[in-house]
């Protein structure tokens, strides 16, 4: 049995949690399992490929490690239900400030992709030789709209998010209405080598 714990840092926005798991065993003892560092950025990515509900049950992935036209890549991109892409960009440790800055640079990069394209790059991701348009109506339960890429989004997800990095976002978001945000994950792991990520 484990038990989860979500406690506020003290921050200036409050946005990070602090989240701790304990083991529950027979004699109703208490034992904390160690939060640690991920070994690899690319199992973080693996995860979140295989189950994007870790993020949101509103997105459907459609490309991994997408080339973009200067030579980067974006570590996944997702569509959501109303057909606009979400760029996602995992780091396994703390953000680094200029994080703000790549996904910002990732998102000049989407803005201008067309209906052609993104099909494009989902037909590389997608499984069973599927249509996108398919995959899209098994995942939402209707129709992909005729119109893709309206607007776009990004989430910076992290084990720690700096406070410049917090500040940026919030900046972003409140002042200009940009589409970012963050979400911090963490890793436990137990003594017996099980693993847990929240």
């Amino acid at each position: 049995i484990f038990l989860l714990s979500l406690r506020s840092l003290p921050n200036l926005f409050t946005m990070p949690q602090d989240i701790k798991i304990w083991e529950i065993n027979g004699q109703n003892d208490l034992r904390e399992i160690p939060k640690t560092t991920l070994d690899l950025e690319e199992r973080l990515e693996d995860w979140i490929e295989q189950d994007i509900s870790i993020l949101s049950e509103d997105y459907l992935v459609i490309g991994r490690q997408v080339p973009t036209d200067f030579n980067k890549y974006i570590d996944l991109l997702c569509l959501d239900r109303n057909g606009d892409l979400v760029i996602v960009e995992l780091k396994k440790d703390k953000t680094p400030r200029d994080v703000v800055a790549q996904a910002l640079d990732y998102a000049s990069w989407v803005n201008d992709l067309s209906h052609e394209t993104i099909k494009d790059i989902a037909s590389e991701t997608l499984k069973n030789g599927k249509t996108l348009e398919e995959v899209f109506k098994e995942k939402f339960g209707d129709e992909m709209p005729d119109v893709l890429n309206t607007n776009h989004s990004m989430i910076i997800v992290a084990s720690t998010i700096d406070s410049s990095t917090e500040r940026i976002v919030q900046y972003l978001s409140e002042k200009y209405g940009v589409g970012i945000n963050v979400i911090q994950f963490q890793y436990h792991k137990h003594q017996d080598g099980t693993e847990y990520v929240s």
